[in-house]
């Protein structure tokens, strides 16, 4: 799966196709940290922009249109792709028929079809397509993940997930606009995350209920959705998202037949990389400290003193990109696939018709 340029004994360049802000502080930071990969072009006509980028990757070229890395396809071993939600399909079809590996920022599209679509083109051309869901690779999720596997809960039953926020007034942008070619909202947004880590740890979906609203005034697209899923091994997941929170809950409850785990705080990598920390600094990097633990227990609140800490596991965003060189260099397997990302948006587009029509959907494939 080696892009066009590779070369055993060369870092991969990679062009990176928007610098708002998954571009300036996930995708740039991380793909420069990446042993193996080099960030080599940014695509963006934004003057202050280009300026951020300027300061902190001193070597960095700049391109004006997506159009005109493509028409330079072999000068590139990898393109990602950090544009807004309604350029993704189209911008992953292009890179991929020019010949080129690609990572989309997720959602990867507002369709399962789509993204099966772009699946089966990157599988005939023999090119990596993979999907940007870094949190799998968030601290807390990777301690659930680990107890799980050791067997600490028992038998999951439920599965609660949250990722709450106090946002009452609107930011504005395209992730808030009604328009459906956008595809915004907090159900694909934040949605995404919740729903992809659901389905990571506990398999697939048969049944979806949800509940959408629109709370804020002025908004025109959901800013507060509940989904209740049945997975096909029996377990629920109840997840929210939210910006109207005004109490946030615990990141994570999950009840099982011996214990449970509660964690409330987010991961601190996001805050990190936003405030210009960097993966392999001085400081330890995905940590938290030890009052931030989630407990393990039965029978107590954990606010009460129920349950033990549990140490939590170090956050972890660089491994993406680390699988994603490993992949292209020596065939390792893609860390997110678009098949995967496709049977989210299947669950997401069950919950959008849920929460239209008031009824349980069935998830069929």
């Amino acid at each position: 799966m080696s892009g066009p340029t590779s070369s055993p004994s060369e870092p991969l360049p990679v062009a990176l196709i928007g610098y708002g802000l998954a571009g300036s502080v996930f995708h740039a930071p991380l793909v420069d940290a990446t042993p193996g990969l080099r960030l080599d072009t940014i695509v963006t006509r934004d003057e202050d922009r280009r300026a951020q980028a300027r300061a902190e990757f001193a070597d960095v070229r700049f391109a004006d249109t997506p159009e005109d890395v493509l028409a330079r396809a072999t000068e590139y071993g990898l393109v990602v792709i950090a544009s807004p939600n309604k350029t993704h399909v189209p911008l992953a079809r292009a890179a991929l028929e020019a010949g080129l590996p690609v990572v989309v920022d997720k959602p990867v599209a507002g369709t399962a079809a789509e993204a099966r679509e772009l699946a089966a083109l990157a599988e005939r051309r023999g090119l990596l397509l993979s999907v940007f869901q870094n949190r799998r690779w968030d601290n807390d999720f990777r301690t659930l993940a680990k107890l799980v596997d050791e067997g600490a809960l028992g038998d999951v039953y439920r599965f609660e997930s949250r990722f709450e926020r106090w946002r009452p007034q609107l930011k504005g942008g395209w992730r808030e606009s009604g328009d459906p070619a956008e595809f915004g909202g907090l159900l694909y947004d934040l949605g995404s995350h919740v729903v992809d880590q659901a389905l990571t740890l506990l398999g697939p979906v048969k049944r979806v209920y949800a509940e959408s609203d629109v709370r804020r005034p002025g908004a025109a697209t959901d800013d507060d959705t509940f989904l209740a899923l049945t997975h096909a091994s029996g377990t629920r997941s109840h997840l929210w998202v939210s910006a109207t929170t005004a109490q946030l809950g615990p990141r994570f409850r999950v009840l099982g037949s011996r214990a449970g785990y509660v964690k409330y705080g987010l991961d601190p990598q996001e805050a990190a990389l936003r405030a210009g920390e960097r993966p392999g600094g001085e400081q330890p990097w995905g940590t938290e400290p030890a009052e931030l633990f989630g407990r393990l227990g039965a029978g107590e609140s954990p606010l009460t003193g129920g349950g033990e800490p549990v140490p939590t596991e170090p956050g972890d965003y660089p491994a993406f990109y680390a699988a994603i060189a490993a992949a292209l260099r020596d065939g390792a397997p893609n860390p997110v696939t678009a098949r995967q990302a496709a049977a989210a948006l299947d669950v997401i587009e069950a919950a959008r018709r849920s929460a239209a029509e008031g009824v349980t959907v069935e998830v069929t494939r």
